[in-house]
């Protein structure tokens, strides 16, 4: 018998090894088969039973990189023989939301995070709220790929308001995606650290990971999906509430935002301290507040959000006594 297993979405060099010595160390527990690896195709020759047997065992061994990302020699030898929930068991933790490239354990760092993990877990809508750094965005897209690898979503939709930090993007070349893409870098720098590059180009074309500007969610119905919608506090009211009323019967949404960033012209309302404030109460709706303390970046990153509450909170102080005087002068010439 011969059968031909075809290996999507994974790169060969990572699940036969490299010079092949992953494959070399199953070739050695069939000696009476014939394995031949050519690109992404492996054909098996032998006797039927045997090539049924492996063609089990090798699909187990798929599924265990599909899920850790990663390869060992002992994992490969415990599927083999057929003692998966050991190897599961050796490696799994029941902390970590997913494992990302090379079996990188991607996990809630802080209090704060494992509360909004815990959050995603029990509504359908969540905001995690706070400053740069908290790990909001990472988090969440570690949700969403998490969600879709236990096939609770069928795809992922990540989104952001097209709102210029002071910049202006319009002088780039190329078409709108290629103008837009830069907004979008965070979201896909996260899902870089989860996904193969292979499994995630395919996924990008194939529209079961969508990243797309606010604009591009008008009119639609979001559902069967893990949606997440970032910097958020760049939304106008408007912009918030075309959001949150896309959600489908069976969708996931999480929205995140840093408050003191707001990027929006002055006098524009943003939509997420809006929602947050008006939506606090409603069934089904969670928001979670990150600070300073769940700041995972560089130790000066903490101090620099401090430096700068100070200083707003001063200049609050200064305008308010401008305001005060002002009135008080008002009234006595009246």
């Amino acid at each position: 018998m011969e059968k031909t297993i075809e290996i999507d979405g994974i790169n060969p060099v990572e699940l036969f090894g490299i010079n092949n010595d992953y494959l070399n160390l199953i070739k050695s527990f069939y000696p009476k088969l014939k394995i031949l690896a050519r690109g992404n195709r492996l054909t098996v020759i032998g006797d039927e039973a045997t090539v049924e047997a492996f063609q089990k065992r090798f699909q187990s061994i798929i599924n265990y990189y599909l899920k850790f990302n990663q390869l060992t020699e002992n994992a490969i030898e415990q599927m083999i023989l057929g003692n998966e929930d050991t190897a599961l068991s050796t490696n799994d933790s029941s902390d970590v939301i997913v494992y990302g490239n090379n079996g990188l354990k991607i996990k809630a760092k802080t209090a704060n995070q494992v509360k909004l993990v815990k959050a995603v877990t029990r509504n359908s809508m969540v905001f995690a709220v706070g400053p740069a750094g908290t790990g909001k965005t990472y988090t969440a897209v570690a949700l969403a790929v998490r969600a879709f690898k236990n096939k609770e979503v069928r795809r992922i939709i990540l989104t952001r308001p097209a709102v210029e930090a002071g910049e202006n993007l319009g002088f780039l070349p190329g078409d709108l995606k290629e103008k837009l893409d830069p907004y979008m870098m965070p979201l896909y720098d996260a899902l870089r650290d989860m996904i193969p590059p292979e499994k995630l180009q395919e996924m990008l074309e194939l529209g079961i990971i969508e990243i797309a500007p606010l604009a591009f969610m008008r009119g639609r119905t979001l559902d069967k999906a893990f949606v997440i919608l970032d910097e958020a506090q760049n939304t106008t009211i408007r912009q918030m509430k075309m959001f949150l009323t896309r959600m489908g019967q069976t969708a996931k949404f999480v929205i995140t935002g840093d408050k003191s960033q707001v990027d929006l012209p002055y006098q524009q309302k943003s939509g997420l301290v809006f929602a947050t404030k008006i939506l606090s109460k409603v069934k089904g709706i969670e928001i979670i507040q990150l600070d300073e303390n769940d700041v995972i970046r560089h130790p000066l990153v903490k101090r620099i959000i401090d430096a700068f509450d100070i200083a707003e909170a001063e200049d609050e102080d200064r305008k308010f006594e401008r305001e005060e005087k002002k009135k008080n002068s008002k009234k006595s010439k009246e």
